[in-house]
């Protein structure tokens, strides 16, 4: 992967200078510290930037990249999997190559297929496709949003980059944060797209493409998640569906191997990633070297299934174990990188783990993020299913047991725990067709964090959060199975936003490695969204088809555990010792007024309880660091506005 950057004008007056376009450059460097390069058209119309991270054709692969009479060029981040299938099909058709990289075949693909191109392509990607003839910009992302492309308008200029910190140098003032982005990240752990925590600068959606001519801006959407009417399910036997599901994820993650430098996976010792080294080492007679990351605290440990794994598949395997200490001390970091307000702390040891991944020697590393989403994997499924029988019968006093079965640590017994029980998990149940049913219960805890807003920030949200996400929704939504309607939510909001966003590229990116993700090639996910639901979740068995596929290659152990969901310590990690300088500075009551944020009293009780390391709340474990990212987010993007301009591509500033 790289960075990509550019800047386009929107009137005839305007006239882009390649000054401009390399001021935004540094600011990617961690993107793609191989190479860079410029492009600036003729007419000063567009100009193209470039930070590569050689990966394929390391010799001829530079960018932006032009067609044989230099009137498409292309400035692309991410990797075209089928390259050497497309290459082979356009060469029939009398395209001329100049390279054997997978970013020419996007050119001539554009050439041959005009904007239909973006379908043939199988990948993760970030383009930005200049059409010289027609004086045309065309900006594309990925079907599911692996990769991240901003842009702002300024005047009668557009600019687009990789990462916002490269818009920066172009802009006029520092941004600010918006209002209505905290409250959907205190609401879905993350800004919905288009939006970005920052007022006018936004990203753009996954599967959507963005055309800009004649000083207009187009969007369309040419790829979403779609399910089948409750009826028109794939047909066959389990075993022969099976098979079919097998032999898709062993080609998407076969053609994902593909590179001119080594590759590795990641592995936590769950039954993804378990999976996807089980598939690599059974396509590939390569070397294979695995990742790992374990944290002092047993609970979150996985230590023991990852050794069961190495042992079982013969890999080599490098590990780093994760300390609270570490995770305050590089929480910065992790918010300068992932620009935006995070309510876990989970993204900063995939920050060290890339480190590690780079530290080794490697470029690349396939992870088992997606599976879940695609096949149906969370606790949050099996919690909406429980859910939704209870609701036939509201009240059954045994039903809302069953999630006792799902949360073996919920404590049944006792009139206070049923109360609290019925309160929590009947959230909705008078209405368990409502389009939001299977997340209602993880939306309301997360929007209580909402409780430490300022009066300020209060008064000045004009939109709920979930009404709005609701009105946002397609059209057969309603008619899909609640199974599918859970999943595609999953999809749309925490997967696209969060987990491969702040959590997925950001921390690989900030140590320039490329994460390939076989479990969301679009092909796997069209397959799994036409299954009958009972074959994802066979009554409380998660990925049940997954696991017939796979049973064959993997321990008994390893298919039967039960699933742990990646955490990292919280509120332990800051105050488990003294908390780091930059807490308490942030934290303190003049910075919190005076950014204006969050109620400045309300946080110093948190503060005191998460001093005193009482019990905490899930709730209030998420709100410190909601509270304490965003304002990261204030210092480093708005107060520290023009030092983290001259510092780009060097550090961030310090606190």
């Amino acid at each position: 992967m790289c960075g990509i950057t550019g800047i386009a004008a929107l009137s005839m007056q305007t006239k882009i200078s390649e000054h401009d376009v390399c001021s935004m450059l540094p600011a990617l460097r961690h993107r793609g510290p191989d190479d860079s390069g410029v492009y600036l058209d003729p007419y000063q119309r567009i100009g193209l930037g470039h930070t590569r991270l050689s990966i394929i054709d390391l010799a001829g692969g530079a960018q932006p990249m032009h067609n044989e009479d230099k009137t498409v060029w292309v400035t692309f981040n991410g990797e075209i999997f089928n390259y050497i299938e497309l290459r082979k099909t356009l060469l029939k058709e009398g395209h001329c190559f100049h390279s054997h990289s997978d970013t020419e075949v996007i050119v001539h693909a554009y050439e041959q297929y005009g904007d239909d191109f973006v379908q043939h392509l199988n990948g993760q990607f970030a383009i930005a496709l200049w059409d010289g003839n027609r004086q045309r910009l065309l900006l594309v992302r990925d079907r599911v949003g692996i990769l991240p492309l901003f842009y702002t308008r300024q005047g009668e200029r557009l600019l687009f980059a990789s990462e916002i910190k490269a818009l920066l140098p172009q802009l006029s003032e520092a941004p600010r944060i918006s209002p209505a982005a905290l409250d959907q990240t205190f609401t879905f752990w993350a800004p919905r797209s288009p939006n970005t925590l920052f007022e006018n600068i936004f990203q753009l959606s996954p599967g959507h493409m963005l055309v800009v001519e004649k000083g207009q801006l187009r969007e369309s959407t040419y790829w979403d998640w779609c399910f089948p009417e409750q009826s028109d399910y794939h047909q066959g036997s389990d075993s022969e569906l099976a098979e079919q599901l097998y032999d898709l994820l062993a080609d998407a993650t076969s053609i994902r191997l593909r590179a001119d430098v080594p590759v590795g996976a990641y592995l936590s010792g769950g039954l993804d990633s378990s999976a996807l080294v089980a598939l690599i080492r059974r396509h590939s007679d390569a070397p294979l070297k695995t990742f790992s990351i374990g944290f002092e605290d047993q609970s979150l440990d996985e230590s023991v299934f990852q050794k069961q794994m190495i042992d079982h598949l013969g890999v080599e395997n490098s590990r780093i174990l994760c300390q609270n200490s570490d995770i305050a001390e590089n929480f910065p970091a992790t918010i300068f990188h992932a620009e935006t307000a995070i309510l876990r702390t989970a993204p900063t040891p995939m920050r060290q783990l890339s480190g590690l991944v780079r530290a080794s020697g490697y470029k690349v590393v396939l992870t088992g993020e997606g599976a879940d989403e695609a096949l149906g994997g969370y606790d949050l499924f099996k919690e909406a299913k429980i859910r939704q029988f209870w609701a036939r019968q509201p009240q059954s006093e045994w039903r809302p047991l069953l999630l006792k079965k799902l949360y073996p640590y919920l404590e049944t017994s006792g009139a206070q725990a049923k109360a609290y029980l019925r309160n929590y998990y009947s959230i909705g149940l008078d209405n368990p067709n409502q389009f939001g049913f299977s997340h209602l219960t993880r939306w309301f805890t997360t929007a209580q964090c909402k409780v430490f807003f300022s009066q300020e920030l209060n008064a000045a949200l004009r939109d709920d959060a979930v009404t709005r996400l609701s009105e946002q929704l397609p059209t057969a939504f309603g008619n899909w199975h609640s199974f599918n309607r859970a999943q595609y939510l999953e999809a749309k909001t925490l997967m696209g936003d969060y987990l491969l966003c702040s959590q997925g590229d950001r921390m690989l990116m900030a140590n320039s490695v490329e994460g390939r993700f076989p479990f969301l090639d679009h092909r796997v996910i069209e397959f799994a969204n036409r299954l009958n639901p009972r074959l994802k979740m066979r009554v409380l068995n998660e990925k049940y088809l997954f696991k017939q596929a796979m049973k064959n290659q993997l321990p008994r152990q390893i298919l039967e555990r039960h699933k742990q969901p990646y955490r990292a310590p919280d509120i332990p990690a800051f105050f488990s010792t003294n908390p780091p300088a930059y807490v308490d500075d942030l934290l303190s009551e003049e910075k919190l007024k005076r950014y204006g944020y969050f109620d400045a009293q309300k946080v110093g009780f948190l503060l005191k309880k998460a001093r005193r390391g009482s019990s905490i709340a899930y709730k209030d474990n998420m709100a410190l660091v909601g509270v304490l990212s965003t304002q990261l987010c204030h210092y480093f993007f708005i107060e520290q506005f023009s030092q983290t301009i001259r510092e780009a591509g060097t550090t961030y500033p310090s606190i």
